[in-house]
């Protein structure tokens, strides 16, 4: 395995807005390289995590690419902080498309990695994009509506929908759309993403992540609830699909998770970790980290090589 690398900023044009993120390649090797493609989950941007776990990938021989979404980080895009999933699932598209034009890359060995909101977005990219042969999924989200039914009441499901009623109308009469903090130190304070865990792993990553911002737009949470990547579950099969989760994920919830992943055909495996939804980036960071890379490793080590026949799905908890 290889640990020296070379880093290029790049960019990509996706329906004119530029797409910034960073090309690695192995440089104690000659490619060209199988190429993993890679972007943070909800509102995170690059740097930090996210190329730590590309250092990991580069480090087996591949290539990788980090990149923030499309109004995100260094990216462009207007409204900033809109996260909107059916874009990003382009944005992931256009990134292979630009990998396979690369001289570096074997464009029959691409890879996929997501975690969290792009978790889901890997699933959907690897079910719809046939250029992808192997996928990991990270504490994925499969249903923002059923996600909200379990972290809501009743009651502030219903209030929350008419303030997405309130702002879609505002935003057509001309108005500039809302925008909410993502976390607070402040418990009582209204946020996109609540509780103690949110706070301390995006906090301490903003610290690491200067384009990130703690904010996003109320149109983003809207669409949120509308987001279904489990329902591609099924049809990402003959891809192999490594699923990694944590036991006691509030955030994307664990038993979601587990009903999609029963759902989804061989070849297949499942990492469970102990711990939170944000105990993959920490807890278990060297764990989650070696397993998709030894998964993509196993599945990209050479074209002739590709496991497309079925093999046994295995769970494993750490």
């Amino acid at each position: 395995m290889t640990t020296a690398f070379h880093t290029e900023k790049i960019q990509l044009n996706v329906d004119g807005s530029l797409v910034r993120g960073t090309f690695y390649t192995p440089s104690n090797t000659d490619g060209p390289f199988p190429v993993i493609v890679m972007a943070h989950g909800w509102g995170m941007v690059s740097g930090g995590d996210l190329e730590d776990y590309a250092a990991g990938m580069v480090a087996a021989d591949f290539a990788a690419l980090t990149f923030d979404f499309r109004h995100l980080g260094a990216s462009e895009g207007e409204p900033r902080q809109d996260i909107d999933p059916h874009r990003q699932v382009e944005d992931y598209k256009a990134a292979i498309s630009y990998v396979r034009a690369r001289p570096e890359v074997d464009g029959e060995r691409i890879g996929v990695w997501g975690s969290s909101y792009s978790g889901g977005h890997a699933l959907v990219v690897a079910a719809v994009d046939r250029r992808v042969r192997c996928v990991v999924a990270q504490v994925p989200t499969i249903s923002g509506w059923r996600a909200a039914q379990q972290r809501l009441s009743p009651a502030e499901l219903a209030a929350q929908q008419e303030w997405f009623i309130q702002d879609r109308d505002a935003r057509f009469g001309g108005a500039i759309g809302q925008t909410i903090k993502m976390i607070s130190a402040n418990p009582s304070e209204k946020v996109a993403y609540p509780g103690a865990e949110s706070y301390d792993y995006m906090s301490a990553r903003g610290k690491t992540c200067p384009s990130w911002r703690n904010e996003v737009t109320v149109r983003s949470l809207e669409l949120a609830r509308t987001y279904e990547p489990g329902a591609y579950i099924e049809r990402i099969a003959p891809t192999p699909l490594l699923m990694i989760i944590a036991d006691a994920d509030s955030i994307t919830p664990t038993g979601l998770q587990q009903d999609a992943y029963r759902r989804a055909h061989h070849p297949k495996r499942l990492l469970m970790v102990p711990g939170g939804h944000y105990s993959v980036y920490t807890d278990h960071f060297e764990d989650t980290r070696k397993a998709a890379a030894d998964w993509f490793s196993r599945h990209l080590g050479s074209v002739t090589n590709r496991q497309w026949s079925d093999e046994a799905g295995s769970e494993v908890t750490c």
